[in-house]
């Protein structure tokens, strides 16, 4: 059906999540969530494990979980911040710099070929999701999709007008 788009979507991206995992934990031994932390500390720089939860998406104990399993493996440092408080300043060590690196390019590769496979045209492919992604970003959700109609609003009684004195 024309209008399963969005539904499409979603199974592609599952799949496509599935398929990383299954390659990064080959391949390297990491899952693809923890790669996603990893990959996320790469992108902000040094990070707090608020930060990472929030642009992941997941609480803050689950990143800690996570990113205490990734200190474990010798990927990342998880220091206090000097700032204060109870937060940990987290960085890539040397190796977790390289596996972000190779597995980024690894999945980079096997998608490339997915998208060549499949017909599409990669840079247009590239554009649209950009595109896509930008609008998402910069437009708020609406609760109520277009097509619901909205009650009728019946207008308020205009209150009648005083006259100055």
């Amino acid at each position: 059906m024309p209008g399963d788009l969005s539904f499409d979507l979603h199974v592609l991206t599952a799949r496509l999540d599935r398929s990383a995992d299954r390659i990064l934990r080959t391949e390297y031994g990491v899952s693809y969530r923890r790669f996603l932390t990893l990959l996320t500390v790469a992108e902000l720089g040094a990070a707090t494990q608020r930060t990472v939860a929030e642009r992941l998406g997941i609480s803050e104990p689950s990143a800690s979980r996570m990113t205490g399993i990734l200190v474990e493996l010798g990927l990342l440092e998880s220091p206090i911040d000097p700032a204060g408080g109870n937060r940990r300043r987290l960085t890539l060590t040397v190796r977790g710099e390289q596996m972000v690196h190779e597995c980024r390019d690894l999945l980079e590769s096997r998608f490339a070929d997915l998208v060549q496979r499949s017909g599409v045209s990669y840079a247009g492919y590239a554009r649209n999701t950009k595109l896509l992604l930008k609008a998402l970003e910069a437009a708020p959700v609406k609760a109520v999709p277009e097509k619901v109609v909205p009650e009728k609003v019946v207008p308020e009684k205009a209150a009648p007008e005083k006259t100055a004195p």
